[in-house]
């Protein structure tokens, strides 16, 4: 396939996914899979990457690099994360965007929703049944370079197995907010999602906020609210209910929203069901600890004058050439070809 037939197709790619409602078998043959994976939480990837993929913003993105026109007989590996419905779905679209054959292992959460999409593919463009190829249960074999996201455990794992090959290699991350105290309730409510949407399962979903001294942190609290009834989803309410256990064993401090902890802690990466937060006196000491943690920071919610701050409530809104951990997939790929 040509350049011009690859944005077609993941233009046609997001013209189904804009297709997809609530009663679209695949949505509950995932959640069947991931109880993680609501309905909801399913769409609003869904919508997300609808959104996305447009032939004008795929240009746009793609026209800052030397993309070969021609189909590159180079195979990408391709080890996802399925800790968020279609996390790993921006890496499949480089790779093919950039003319590469494709060698997917999607994670075991997340097989469903990433299979649907590559036979969506092969229905429409029979040419892509030789360009991608689904590995589930096999050993990966015969590519030539990698992309893989997975825990600080895997990669270690990663970093020996891939030894020799080209590699773009991933691990944990959390998100940071940082709060002024004239936040407006329209941010704070934003925020919420920053915190909450996905369950707080993404690498961008913020897990600690940073708040000045004398801040009432319960005027946050009150805008989380909006996601009580995450108390009625066993897996999150069993994670809330074991570290309220835990925190009240070992007389932790901490605030009970009724389905979520609110926690000062100085680590910034909390478990689910649980947000840590801390105070600041000066924001030059929040800056000192962002540039001391900025490998374990994925992004940074805030409207100070903080570097590579993003606005509230756009944490799990990244457009196409926001890529994770800061490393430019697009252009390590180009330097593969």
């Amino acid at each position: 396939m040509n350049y011009s037939q690859r944005v077609e197709a993941l233009t046609y790619l997001g013209d189904i996914l804009g297709q997809i409602n609530e009663t679209n078998r695949v949505l509950y043959d995932a959640q069947v899979q991931n109880a993680w994976f609501t309905i909801p939480n399913q769409l609003q990837a869904i919508e997300h990457w609808s959104n996305l993929l447009k032939a004008e913003k795929i240009n746009i993105w793609l026209g800052q690099y030397p993309i070969s026109n021609e189909q590159i007989d180079k195979t990408v590996a391709i080890i996802m994360a399925g800790n968020i419905p279609l996390v790993g779905l921006h890496d499949l679209v480089c790779a093919f965007a950039c003319g590469f054959n494709l060698m997917i292992k999607p994670s075991s959460d997340d097989t469903v929703l990433i299979e649907w999409i590559v036979e969506s593919l092969y229905q429409k463009y029979p040419e892509t049944l030789n360009l991608i190829q689904v590995v589930k249960d096999k050993k990966l074999v015969g590519f030539d370079s990698v992309i893989a996201t997975g825990s600080n455990n895997s990669f270690r794992y990663f970093e020996y197995y891939f030894r020799g090959k080209p590699s773009l290699l991933r691990k944990n991350r959390n998100s940071i907010a940082v709060l002024s105290g004239n936040e407006s309730d329209q941010d704070l409510d934003l925020l919420s999602d920053d915190v909450l949407s996905y369950f707080g399962l993404g690498c961008r979903n913020v897990s600690k906020v940073f708040i000045p001294e004398g801040y009432d942190i319960k005027k946050l609290i009150q805008k989380l609210e909006k996601y009580n009834n995450y108390i009625h989803h066993h897996k999150f309410a069993n994670n809330y209910t074991y570290h309220k256990a835990i925190f009240l064993l070992n007389m932790n401090e901490h605030l009970d929203a009724g389905f979520l902890i609110i926690k000062q802690d100085e680590k910034n990466t909390a478990p689910i069901g649980v947000l840590f937060y801390d105070f600041y006196r000066e924001l030059s000491d929040v800056n000192a600890f962002l540039n001391e943690q900025h490998e374990a920071v994925q992004c940074i919610v805030s409207k100070l004058a903080i570097a590579g701050a993003i606005p509230f409530g756009s944490s799990q809104q990244p457009g196409l050439e926001v890529y994770a951990d800061g490393i430019d997939t697009i252009s390590f790929l180009c330097n593969q070809d």
